[in-house]
């Protein structure tokens, strides 16, 4: 008996290759059963990215397209459905477009790319050529698609036409009517917005989309998944047969994302029940429709670590495949005010009501600041919690790693900001290396009125002493001569920071603490124990510096003290009672 695992699909979006390679599958062939159940022409599905958008529109694939091998579906959810899959399995040709990698600079290379998506999709299907079905107009008009690229830069309306035509021609071979897939729809919009030919791209694929899904008697029916519904007037105009499902929608909301029953049944797949609560508490959070739901690529890809690596600390990875610039945006926006504020209640684990406005142009998306808010929502930053009433939603970071990803992008900001005040840093700097703790209190409080503050529920104590350890680190950064380390071994322990300036003649020891209860001095003293206890200053001893200054600094929201001890030399015994 073979008792070895499957393997975990990391980056593996295509249904045919999971199934055939024994990768572990997450069944979700049930979307299948609602699809046609709750009929829908042209269906949107949209999503944040990494939500198995793409491996979804590729088991549909599988599924409906002639020559379909039965055999992958085998032992699957669709399976028991005898009579849907006699009636549907196998029975449509299926055109399978993704728009995901067009990303050109400009109008002319991002069509260019478009075209070449189109053409590789009609590339597929060859036989056309051959078809007694088929006219010497109608082969002609399909070799016209295998010279789309070469085509589109003199006849633009050839990339129009294309989506329709290809689908006329399967028709016409097979007597039988086109499933379009089209998987990220709104990627070349995106791009497009950013890149400054927004309105030519709008009208490229409008077009395509008109010709294609409604005034196309060859449609079966359509599927399109995006991260954001694009509003009707701008791309879907006189597109009356859409039907949108939203992260707000009850219908087919288990279908993209885990299920916590779905995690737990991988977790013990992989003998990983352990691990459960860390990974719900770093990548759950999300409510789609009625179901709560976990990243999917976050999940796969611990429980990949975990495998080889049983200690491995949860990490940000879905991050590492979105832009952050809407998180950015929002920051500074919020530079005071009511938004600020909102900001701080998100991180510290409470919502905020917002009016949601999921149908936007690209050109919308920044007009107001009511927008980012909508933005953030369908891109996963924020989830619902509940609805108040219409459509306004109570709104909060889903988990730790998206909240990470927010703490991130303060401290980045912060920084960016302190960097252009060049004589504040000095003083700063320069009130550590004098030993003035009051001066380095009073510097660094006003620091901490600029930036947004961590309030005390959801932000764990270690990472609130992590976010203004991070801040203490950005402001010494701009001591480009000083040495300053983060996390130091020395000693009997890791001190938080060490710095040696310039000329190697002082060191400076930082314990930060984040007083829990708002007790400053208490927390500074105990900085300071802290520091005394495990000999944080013997590397620099070791090194020859002749003066050390240690400083005990504690953080309460926006509040800070700072105590020092009296600075030590070479000759003088380690153990000096604090004093302001």
């Amino acid at each position: 008996m073979n008792t070895e695992k499957r393997k975990l699909p990391i980056g593996i979006d295509n249904f045919e290759e999971l199934r055939r390679e024994n990768f572990y599958y997450v069944d979700k062939t049930g979307l299948i059963m609602e699809l046609l159940r709750n009929w829908g022409k042209v269906n949107l599905f949209t999503r944040p990215r990494r939500f198995g958008k793409t491996l979804n529109m590729s088991m549909l694939k599988c599924f409906f397209e002639l020559g379909c091998d039965a055999t992958l579906f085998h032992g699957l959810k669709i399976s028991a459905d005898k009579a849907l899959c006699r009636d549907y399995m196998g029975k449509f040709p299926v055109i399978f477009i993704s728009l995901r990698g067009v990303d050109g600079n400009n109008y002319e290379s991002a069509r260019l790319m478009l075209a070449g998506e189109i053409q590789r999709e009609a590339e597929r299907f060859q036989f056309l050529t051959d078809s007694s079905s088929l006219s010497e107009h109608d082969k002609k008009n399909y070799l016209s698609l295998l010279s789309l690229k070469e085509k589109c830069h003199t006849e633009e309306g050839a990339v129009m036409d294309s989506l329709s035509l290809l689908s006329r021609l399967l028709h016409k071979h097979y007597s039988v009517k086109t499933i379009i897939l089209v998987d990220e729809y709104d990627v070349p919009l995106a791009n497009a917005s950013n890149k400054g030919f927004y309105d030519q791209m709008i009208t490229l694929v409008k077009n395509i989309f008109q010709q294609s899904l409604k005034s196309n008697e060859s449609l079966q029916f359509g599927i399109l998944t995006g991260c954001l519904r694009i509003a009707k007037e701008s791309i879907f105009t006189g597109l009356n047969n859409l039907k949108t499902l939203s992260i707000t929608d009850v219908e087919c909301d288990e279908y993209f994302g885990f299920t916590d029953r779905e995690v737990q049944k991988i977790l013990l797949y992989y003998n990983l029940t352990d691990s459960y609560d860390k990974i719900k508490e770093w990548y759950d959070g999300y409510r789609f429709g009625n179901e709560d739901i976990y990243c999917p690529w976050d999940v796969i890809c611990h429980c990949s670590k975990l495998r080889t690596d049983p200690d491995a600390l949860p990490e940000d990875y879905w991050s590492n495949t979105s832009s952050n610039h809407i998180v950015r945006h929002m920051l500074e926006t919020a530079s005071t005010g009511t938004m600020k504020r909102e900001i701080e209640q998100l991180i510290a684990g409470e919502t905020v009501t917002k009016e949601l406005h999921q149908e936007l142009t690209y050109k919308d998306l920044y007009q107001n600041i009511d927008h980012i808010w909508s933005i953030l929502f369908t891109t996963g930053y924020l989830t619902q919690k509940s609805r108040a009433e219409g459509k306004f939603f109570r709104l909060a970071i889903p988990n730790r790693e998206i909240q990470n990803i927010f703490l991130g992008q303060i401290m980045d900001l912060f920084k960016k900001n302190v960097q252009k005040d060049g004589d504040a840093l000095d003083a700063f700097c320069n009130a550590l290396i004098r030993g003035d703790a009051l001066d380095v209190e009073q510097k660094f409080q006003k620091y901490l009125e600029k930036t947004i503050s961590l309030r005390d529920s959801y932000v764990k104590k270690h990472m609130k002493e992590n976010f203004y350890h991070g801040i203490l680190l950005g402001l010494l950064g701009f001591k480009e001569t000083w040495v300053v380390s983060s996390n130091r071994e020395t000693g009997e322990g890791y001190s938080d920071i060490t710095v040696e300036t310039e000329d190697g003649s002082t060191g400076i020891i930082i314990e930060v603490k984040y007083a829990e209860d708002g007790n400053l001095d208490r927390s500074c003293q105990e900085a300071l124990a802290q520091i005394e206890e495990k000999h944080y200053e013997k590397k620099l001893l070791e090194e020859g510096i002749n003066t050390i200054l240690k400083y005990g600094i504690a953080c309460y929201k926006k509040r800070c003290k700072a105590l020092r001890s009296v600075p030590l030399t070479t000759e003088q015994a380690s153990g000096q009672l604090p004093e302001n």
